[in-house]
């Protein structure tokens, strides 16, 4: 089994990534649904919003904004929603393609959960289209393979380049968002050799194959599907059947990239 990379505080003025939900589909125990946090200089980004999400303020402490990628609204990125007035942020930026307010007011409001003009914080919603943007930060995103529309982005932190491949097949938007990242973040939801056209997702050879192409210089994977990876063992295995990259680091909950 692969060791784990090596731990450092948060709270530095270094950026590191913490895997606070590594499962897709459901909670398991192997971990919670997916949900990635990355703690740069500025800013505290948060990719996706499953049930990993309520670990959040283990290693959020200070006054940093919060910014909340939503790459799409499978339950299993946006579950975590229901918790988020646990949380004391200074104040919330959600980010995600167009509707997203329309679906959050209906799942984030009564009578399911705490509405979000009722959080103990400020909240702000941001729609996107494909391409750039200039936010606090350079951001990318495109529209990746998937049986709903999905979100893919490409953020500029700290002089580093990092890549969120959520749930997607295999395809080109993939690779030109990963293109020279310091690292890259995939899904890998799918077993080796598995692969399915009508619910697109990848598995560790198709992942390793668009970093081979991007020319990333690391690639991490997460959302492993809770009812195919029924242990951590089996990611481990899984990720020696990926050929052609190297780098390559299988996320497990609450494991802290250094970059």
């Amino acid at each position: 089994m692969a060791k784990r990379p090596n731990r450092h505080p948060p709270g530095d003025l270094t950026m590191d990534i913490i895997f606070l939900g590594t499962n897709g589909w459901y909670d398991s125990p192997t971990g919670s649904t997916i949900c990635t946090l990355i703690n740069s200089e500025k800013y505290h980004i948060l990719l996706d919003a499953g049930n990993g999400i309520y670990k959040a303020d283990r290693y959020i402490k200070d006054d940093r904004h919060v910014f909340l990628f939503l790459s799409h609204f499978h339950l299993d990125h946006i579950e975590g929603l229901h918790v988020m007035n646990k949380f004391s942020f200074p104040g919330l930026t959600i980010l995600g393609q167009k509707g997203t307010a329309q679906v959050l007011s209906t799942i984030v409001n009564e009578p399911f959960t705490v509405p979000l003009d009722c959080q103990p914080y400020p909240v702000e919603i941001r729609e996107l289209s494909p391409g750039p943007y200039k936010l606090p930060f350079p951001l990318d995103c495109r529209f990746l393979r998937h049986a709903s529309p999905c979100l893919g982005c490409r953020l500029e932190l700290d002089g580093k380049i990092i890549a969120y491949i959520p749930d997607t097949g295999p395809c080109e938007n993939a690779v030109l968002l990963a293109e020279d990242a310091d690292l890259l973040i995939t899904e890998c939801a799918f077993l080796p050799g598995e692969e399915c056209e009508t619910w697109p997702h990848l598995n560790p050879q198709d992942a390793a194959d668009i970093a081979r192409r991007a020319r990333a210089k690391r690639l991490a994977l997460t959302h492993f599907d809770a009812g195919r990876y029924t242990s951590l063992q089996m990611r481990h295995q899984a990720r020696a059947t990926a050929e052609g990259f190297s780098h390559i680091v299988v996320a497990e909950d609450e494991m802290v990239l250094h970059l």
